[in-house]
C-alpha cells in the first residue's frame, strides 16, 4: 500500500467533496472511510484511477451518512449530483482547501489546528507539540472548530496570515523528520507567493528553503541527529540556500518586515558562515531581538540565549535563560549545552539526560543521550 499517495490525494479529493456541496466536517469522515476502505482493497485490487475511485466511494460514504440522519432529508436531491466513476479532473485543490479551512468563523488558532489536522496530515500530537499545549486540549480545540463549521458552507477564504502559520507548521513537522511534509509544504508556498505578492509570504518561502538546504548534512548515516555546528557544510544545497537568499532580499528591501522574514534573516547568516566558528552571532542576536518584538514567543527568546551565549559567553546566554520558565521544551538542553560551555561538566550531564527524558521524538533523545554519556566519561577519565 502506497501511503504516500493517499496522503497527497487526500486534500483533493476532500475539496471536490466540500464544492459538491458537503459540509466540512461530514466530508472529512466520508473521506476517513473511503481511504480505511482503500488500505483493505488496494492490496488485492489496485484502481486504474486512485482519485476517481476515491472520490466514488467517499461520496457514496457521505450520502449514506445522509440518508442515516433524519434532519438531513432535506439534501437527498444530492443523489443526482453523484460523480460517475471515471477518471477526475486533475486539478490541485490543496491550497484552495488550506484558504477554506481558515474560515471567518473560527479564531485563527482554531483554523490552523483544524487545517494541519484535515489537510496537513498532522496527528493532534503532532500539532499539540507545536502548540505547546498538551494533547487532550488540542484534540477538544479540534472538535470545537469542526463543531463551528458543521453546516457552514466553505466560501468564505480565510486570511493570508492563517494559511502561513499553517504551512509554517506543515514544514517544520516535515523537517523534523516525523512526517515528510517538508517538499510539500513548499511547493504550496511557491504556488502562494506566485499568487500573492506579500513580503511575508516570500520571507516564510526563503526561510523554507535555507532550512531546506541543510536537511542532506542534518543525520548522519545511522539516522542520529548531527548539530549544526557540526554540519558537513559542504552537503549543504547552494542553489536552494542562493536562492532563498535572493527571496529574501526582494522581500527585506519593502521594509515591511514580518515574522517570517525575521526568521529567514537568522537563517541566511547561519547558512553565510563558510564554518561554525565564523558565525555572526551578533547580528544573529540583533535579529532575535526583532524577532522577540515581533512575536512575544518564549520559544524565540529560549533561541535567543543561546545566540547570547555565543555572541557573549555562556554565563550571559545563561543569565537570558534564567528569565525563562524551566518548562519551555528544550530549556533543558539549551541550559545543558550553556553549562557545559562554562566548563560546568556535572550540571551539563545532568541536564542532558533530564532533557533526553523529556524529548519529543527518539532521534533527539538518542542525540541527548549521548551528550550526557559522553560528558559523563569525560568527568571519569
Amino acid at each position: 500500500m502506497n501511503e504516500a499517495l493517499l496522503r497527497s490525494l487526500t486534500p483533493s479529493v476532500l475539496g471536490i467533496l466540500v464544492r459538491r456541496g458537503a459540509d466540512f466536517a461530514a466530508a472529512e469522515d466520508a473521506v476517513q472511510d473511503a481511504l480505511v476502505e482503500a488500505v483493505r482493497v488496494w492490496p488485492a485490487d489496485p484502481p486504474r484511477d486512485p482519485k476517481g475511485w476515491l472520490v466514488t466511494v467517499a461520496w457514496r460514504r457521505f450520502l449514506d451518512a445522509t440518508r442515516a440522519d433524519a434532519a438531513r432529508r432535506r439534501r437527498e436531491g444530492l443523489v443526482d449530483e453523484e460523480p460517475a466513476p471515471g477518471p477526475a479532473a486533475a486539478v490541485d485543490d490543496t491550497l484552495q482547501l488550506y484558504f477554506l479551512c481558515a474560515h471567518p468563523s473560527l479564531t485563527p488558532s482554531s483554523a490552523v489546528a483544524l487545517t494541519l489536522r484535515a489537510v496537513g496530515g498532522l496527528t493532534t500530537r503532532q500539532i499539540a507539540q507545536a502548540y505547546l499545549v498538551p494533547e487532550a486540549t488540542m484534540a477538544q480545540r479540534i472538535s470545537r472548530a469542526k463543531r463551528t463549521v458543521s453546516g457552514v458552507r466553505f466560501d468564505q477564504p480565510g486570511n493570508v496570515a492563517t494559511v502561513l502559520r499553517v504551512l509554517y507548521l506543515v514544514f517544520n513537522e516535515g523537517y523534523s523528520g516525523d512526517v515528510d511534509l517538508a517538499a510539500e509544504a513548499i511547493r504550496l508556498t511557491r504556488q502562494l507567493a506566485a499568487a500573492i505578492d506579500h513580503p511575508e509570504v516570500a520571507g516564510l518561502l526563503a526561510l523554507m528553503l535555507l532550512h531546506h538546504a541543510r536537511r542532506a548534512a542534518r543525520t548522519a548515516p545511522d539516522g542520529s541527529l548531527v548539530p549544526l555546528a557540526e554540519q558537513d557544510r559542504g552537503r549543504w544545497d547552494t542553489e536552494s540556500i542562493a536562492e532563498g537568499v535572493g527571496i529574501l532580499q526582494a522581500a527585506l528591501a519593502r521594509d515591511q518586515l514580518g515574522e517570517f522574514q525575521a526568521q529567514a534573516a537568522i537563517a541566511a547568516l547561519h547558512a553565510d558562515a563558510p564554518t561554525a566558528e565564523e558565525t555572526d552571532w551578533v547580528q544573529i542576536v540583533e535579529w532575535y531581538d526583532e524577532l522577540a518584538r515581533l512575536t512575544d514567543s518564549p520559544v524565540v527568546r529560549l533561541n535567543r540565549a543561546v545566540a547570547v551565549g555565543e555572541a557573549d559567553g555562556p554565563r550571559a546566554g545563561l543569565a537570558a535563560l534564567a528569565a525563562l520558565d524551566a518548562s519551555l521544551p528544550r530549556h533543558a538542553a539549551v541550559a545543558a549545552y550553556l553549562h557545559e560551555r562554562d566548563g560546568d561538566l556535572a550540571t551539563a550531564a545532568r541536564l542532558y539526560a533530564e532533557a533526553a527524558h523529556k524529548a519529543p521524538d527518539l532521534a533527539e533523545r538518542d542525540h541527548l543521550t549521548r551528550q550526557a554519556a559522553r560528558l559523563n566519561a569525560r568527568r571519569c577519565r
